[in-house]
């Protein structure tokens, strides 16, 4: 079992298995939603619990994309592409180790100039 929450504890989660290995999305709305990379992991809907999500705030980034924030404190947490059978969880809201290490970067072409992307892992520039 894995458990996490925002900042305030507003809103919290539980995800029953293994976590599958996180991806850092470095395009400019997912730079813009977390302030720099964001980094999260694609959990299955069934295997999800959220408390508290009345106090997520959904805002749709894109015609097939929503980011989902805890209202109150302003923690992103959620990529949630409704049409698919998963949830993308941010790895930092995680409250425990996860288990997991990263295993690739993705819109890279698209990264912040102040930083080098140096771990070896792989990178898709889109």
């Amino acid at each position: 079992m894995h458990k996490g929450s925002c900042l305030c504890g507003a809103v919290s989660f539980e995800i029953e298995g293994d976590l599958r290995a996180p991806d850092a999305c470095h395009c400019s709305k997912c730079r813009k939603q977390s302030g720099h990379f964001f980094a999260s992991t694609d959990v299955p809907r069934r295997q999800i619990r959220i408390q508290g999500g009345e106090n997520v705030t959904w805002y749709q980034s894109s015609e097939t994309v929503r980011r989902g924030f805890c209202a109150i404190c302003g923690s992103s947490l959620f990529w949630d592409p409704p049409h698919r059978d998963w949830l993308s969880v941010a790895m930092g809201a995680f409250d425990s180790p996860t288990e997991t290490k990263l295993k690739m970067h993705t819109f890279v072409a698209d990264k912040g100039d102040y930083y080098d992307i140096t771990d070896n892992l792989p990178q898709n520039e889109q």
